[in-house]
C-alpha cells in the first residue's frame, strides 16, 4: 500500500513539474481561410480572374497581404474595405448592393418572369385550336367592282391576242 501511495505520490509530483506551459497555437491563418478571402476578390490586374486562382507574382502578393491581415486580426469585411479602397469596387466578385448596383440583382430576376411569361402564353397559343370562321362568305362570290372588271377585260383581250 505504501509503494502505490509513493508511486502515485511521485506520478503527481512529476506531472506537476514537467508538463509544459501550455501555449496557444498558432495564429498563422491555413490557407483555407486566405483562400476563402481571396475567392470573392478579382485580381486588379488579371481580367474576370479570381484571386484564389491567379498565378500572377502580384496576386501572390496580395494573398500574403491577406495572410498577414488575417493574422493582425482584421475581419474578413475589413479586408475587402482595404482592397476596395485601394483598388476600387470592381475587386468584388459580388458588386455591393448600393446605388445602381441593385440593378444587377433586380433586372435578371424580371426579365426570366417576362420571358416566361411570353412563353408561356405563346405556347398556350400555339396549343389552343383555331375556330374556323362561320359560313359568311361561302357560297356566294363577291362580285368584282368596276376597276376590277376593266381590268379583266383587258386582260382576257391581251390573252385573245396571243392565241
Amino acid at each position: 500500500m505504501k509503494k502505490l501511495f509513493l508511486t502515485l505520490s511521485l506520478i503527481l509530483i512529476f506531472s506537476v513539474f514537467f508538463t509544459g506551459i501550455a501555449l496557444a497555437q498558432d495564429t498563422a491563418p491555413s490557407d483555407d481561410e486566405v483562400n476563402a478571402i481571396a475567392k470573392q476578390l478579382y485580381c486588379p490586374v488579371c481580367e474576370n480572374t479570381p484571386l484564389d486562382v491567379c498565378p500572377t507574382e502580384a496576386c501572390r502578393q496580395w494573398r500574403e497581404l491577406i495572410r498577414d491581415m488575417l493574422a493582425e486580426g482584421k475581419t474578413e469585411q475589413e479586408i475587402k474595405d482595404y482592397f476596395v479602397a485601394n483598388y476600387g469596387a470592381r475587386v468584388l466578385s459580388e458588386p455591393p448592393r448600393t446605388g445602381f448596383n441593385w440593378f444587377v440583382y433586380i433586372v435578371p430576376p424580371v426579365l426570366i418572369l417576362i420571358g416566361a411569361y411570353i412563353l408561356f402564353n405563346s405556347f398556350r397559343a400555339w396549343t389552343k385550336p383555331r375556330v374556323a370562321e362561320s359560313g359568311a362568305g361561302r357560297g356566294k362570290e363577291a362580285k368584282p367592282s368596276a376597276g376590277d372588271d376593266e381590268y379583266i377585260k383587258r386582260l382576257e383581250e391581251e390573252l385573245k391576242k396571243r392565241k
